[in-house]
């Protein structure tokens, strides 16, 4: 375990190398370096003290030993030249071991600071040579800053995360190990301490000899050559003579393609550059796409029973081109035994990107007809950018349903059929998963959704229903509307299946068999997945985009509007969630919106359910109406006098507080920041802001947004609360009603954004404020005005009460559709 004067240490020649190295990654080379250097010296060192001799720093070398280095009769510059040169040739010193003089080709200092350099060398001093655990975790630790290898698509993987995958594919003491992208060998380490820890705790604890053979079982390959000089140092460190690791490209290179392994573990890149990968001809999947390739590579490259962990990006799991299907039908087929899927934040800083671990075993996979799919939310870590620590971990109950699933398969184990019901695990018949063409790995496809259906009348799939095959819509641009063509795109159907009526355009390109016919039914197939449009005009022509897919309904069999109310049920709701996939872009494609199964009534009896259902969906409709429609109104009298904010009303400016004061437990004071629905966020020292009475906003302010959007949100209900950088409180003055005031800014919202200013966004401030002039009525009538607009509003809040409770009766008689009560 790292100890916290070790750590200290090498923050320290970090810091004093920032200055001159700012990357990280070369930071870690030069520490690399000096360390390596110092410990050959120390290894020459103790050879004399034990009666031999120096081998490493010797002949014309020896005047670059590390004691001779940092002999202070050396001034600064001296010692920067000698260390310069000592560096630069030591590649070429034949009394050091092949792994020392790889290390050492072509490096050189990338600085001239003889003072840095003297602080640099004084801290690395420090360091001693030995093969414990204490200095390869070291270094584990100073590996741990590299994070990301930017365009490469190399992100380093957490260590917790690797420690998982190898507990599960459980590398044995004989087998041959290989992780094909290497990186830092963060794999092959972890999979050492597993095999000598599993040997420990049964008390068979390995003979030197076993251990030496061991080491010869792992092999790393990696394509870039500061990749494999830190793996060959990582390993060194934990006790590897000759650490096994070749600078290789496992995608294009033939070398190696006959090599097998009883064990491979990796997280390959992520990105492909740009015009993808040259491979040679003998993958089995046909593709320039790495992180497709390198699965390939992998599964392809087992022993017989051989097994794999892979760290694979979400189009691993979803995408729809051929190469990746090929792929997942040929893991599913052969290798496939369980997915994993992570939380998207597993590797921030450095990536948001959304992954999920294959498991791979031959001998599993011919053995059991399912694949288990486990879902982790949690890995003991929150998902920001620090990662900090939590008491939520999902791990080793995963661990536990994996473990059981093998036992299983193995017959060593009864089926916990409340396991299987779990959040966590769930296993899917491979039959299930190969019969869509898409052959779709996200496990959420195949939940169970905890909804019982037990209608009176036959489920159908809408597949079923449907007159020839689903149709994807036009990918044309949008230009102008020409009055003639209406192009339809996802963005132009609301929440309520209705078409918006503003921003309409037109298709740049006229594709006659795009447009729609009475009765066309669309969905949505990216983003908005679930969005549902049936077209019910003919007052112009409609052409329908690229994402959306039309569905002609045979009306034999289904009224398209009741085909329309059922995506409104709770059923679809939960279907969708299920089936939307959890890539950058969410994606429902024709063939699965086909396998979708809803309830089929007779057609008398949906002529029945649709008008009693569009009756309520009217009555709706109208009181949205009423609602997008009332704007209150003061009519101004003319004789009545215009008064600035400022001389009427006292303007306080919101300062939001450092963030360690917020707190979501409700202790101390309410803050808010920005537009605001009040909320649950607290500064924990609320002493700090009762004295500055300008932070703080009391009852009855009128609360307004600073910020895009600018303008009046609320009125402050509480005694007391804080107030951020994103508001700003208008405290009415004895001539004002707070109320009154509070509408008119509203009344005048479009004069006050005018006086807005910010180059990037609308934003309003203090002495802007108290210059919004604003008609000042005598008190009572201000008064008068407000009860006027409080009846107004009432009325409007009936309407808003009389939408839920028809929302209400739609779901209520869906729910008896699925024979619900």
């Amino acid at each position: 375990m790292l100890d916290s004067e070790t750590k200290a240490r090498i923050d320290s020649a970090r810091d004093i190398l920032v200055g001159k190295v700012p990357d990280p990654k070369s930071q870690v080379e030069q520490i690399t370096i000096a360390l390596i250097y110092k410990f050959m010296d120390d290894m020459d060192r103790q050879s004399e003290e034990l009666g031999g001799k120096a081998t490493f720093f010797s002949g014309e070398y020896k005047k670059y030993a590390w004691h001779q280095l940092l002999d202070r009769r050396f001034s600064g510059h001296e010692r920067l030249l000698l260390y310069v040169e000592g560096i630069e040739k030591m590649n070429q010193n034949k009394n050091i071991p092949q792994l020392f003089r790889d290390i050492f080709k072509g490096v050189f200092l990338p600085y001239r600071d003889p003072e840095t350099l003297n602080l640099f060398l004084k801290e690395i001093n420090g360091f001693t040579y030995d093969h414990s655990e204490r200095l390869g975790d070291a270094f584990e630790y100073l590996l741990s800053i590299l994070g990301s290898q930017g365009e490469a698509g190399q992100f380093r993987t957490p260590r917790h995360i690797i420690d998982f995958i190898v507990k599960i594919v459980d590398p044995k003491k004989n087998e041959s190990i290989l992780d094909p992208a290497c990186g830092t060998a963060g794999f092959l380490i972890s999979s050492y301490k597993h095999i000598l820890t599993q040997h420990q705790e049964s008390s068979s604890e390995l003979t030197p000899d076993e251990r030496g053979r061991l080491m010869t079982n792992f092999c790393g390959y990696d394509i870039s050559p500061d990749m494999v000089r830190l793996s060959r140092v990582n390993l060194y460190l934990h006790g590897f003579a000759n650490p096994r690791i070749h600078e290789y490209d496992t995608l294009t290179s033939e070398e190696r393609w006959d090599e097998r392994n009883d064990v491979i573990l990796a997280n390959p890149p992520f990105m492909t550059p740009k015009g993808g990968i040259r491979p040679h001809n003998r993958f089995s999947i046909k593709a320039t796409r790495s992180e497709v390739l390198f699965v390939d590579y992998i599964a392809e490259h087992l022993n017989v029973n051989g097994r794999a962990g892979i760290i694979v990006p979400e189009g691993i799991i979803f995408q729809s081109q051929n190469a990746y299907k090929k792929l997942r039908k040929m893991l599913a087929e052969n290798y496939l035994w369980c997915v994993v899927s992570l939380p998207a934040g597993c590797f921030n800083p450095y990536s948001g990107v959304k992954t999920s671990i294959l498991l791979l075993d031959k001998s599993v996979s011919k053995r059991t007809d399912e694949i288990l799919f486990v879902k982790v939310e949690n890995d003991g870590f929150d998902l920001g950018a620090q990662r900090k620590p939590i008491a939520k971990n999902d791990l080793p109950e995963a661990l536990s349903a994996i473990s059981d699933f093998k036992l299983r398969i193995a017959d060593l184990k009864k089926q916990d059929s409340d396991n299987q019901k779990s959040i966590t695990a769930h296993a899917v018949k491979k039959s299930r998963i190969l019969e869509n063409g898409d052959i779709n790995l996200s496990g959420d496809r195949y939940r169970d959704t905890g909804i019982r259906v037990s209608t009176k009348w036959s489920m159908v799939k809408l597949g079923d229903v449907i007159l020839g095959p689903p149709q994807y819509g036009s990918g044309a641009s949008k230009v102008l509307y020409n009055g003639k063509v209406r192009y339809i795109r996802i963005t132009d159907i609301d929440d309520d299946g209705n078409l918006k009526e503003d921003d309409i355009v037109s298709p740049s390109t006229i594709e006659k068999d795009c447009y729609l016919e009475l009765g066309d039914f669309l969905l949505a197939r990216s983003g908005s997945v679930g969005r549902a449009y049936l077209h019910k005009r003919n007052d112009r022509i409609y052409q329908f985009a690229g994402y959306l897919i039309r569905f002609r309904l045979d009306s034999t069999k289904v009224l398209p509007t009741f085909v329309f109310f059922i995506t409104r049920s709770l059923h679809y709701q939960t279907w969708i969630e299920l089936m939307r996939k959890s890539g950058t872009l969410s994606n429902i494609n024709a063939n699965e919106y086909r396998s979708f199964e809803f309830p089929l009534p007779p057609v008398e009896v949906q002529e029945k359910i649709v008008a009693e259902l569009d009756s309520y969906r009217k009555i709706i409709e109208g009181a949205k109406q009423i609602i997008s429609n009332y704007k209150p109104s003061i009519k101004i009298n003319p004789t009545w006098p215009i008064e600035e904010l400022g001389s009427i009303s006292n303007v306080i400016s919101g300062q939001s507080p450092d963030g360690q004061n917020y707190n979501a437990i409700g202790e101390g004071m309410s803050f808010y920041q920005g537009k605001i629905e009040f909320g649950e966020v607290f500064l924990q020292e609320p002493k700090k802001w009762t004295t500055q009475t300008t932070k703080l906003s009391i009852k009855n302010d009128v609360l307004m947004s600073v910020r895009a959007p600018v303008g009046p949100v609320n009125i402050n209900p509480f005694s007391q609360i804080c107030i951020g950088r994103g508001l700003a409180a208008i405290r009415a003055g004895e001539q004002l009603d707070y109320r009154y005031l509070f509408f008119i800014l509203n009344d005048r919202q479009e004069e006050i954004k005018r006086g807005c200013n910010g180059s990037t966004f609308d934003s309003i401030n203090r002495s802007q404020i108290e210059e919004i002039k604003i008609p000042l009525p005598p008190l009572e009538v201000q008064r008068r005005i407000v009860e006027e607009i409080e009846v107004e509003r009432e009325l409007a809040e009936a309407n808003r009460k009389l939408i839920k409770i028809y929302e209400q009766k739609i779901q209520t008689k869906l729910s008896e559709i699925w024979g619900e009560e």
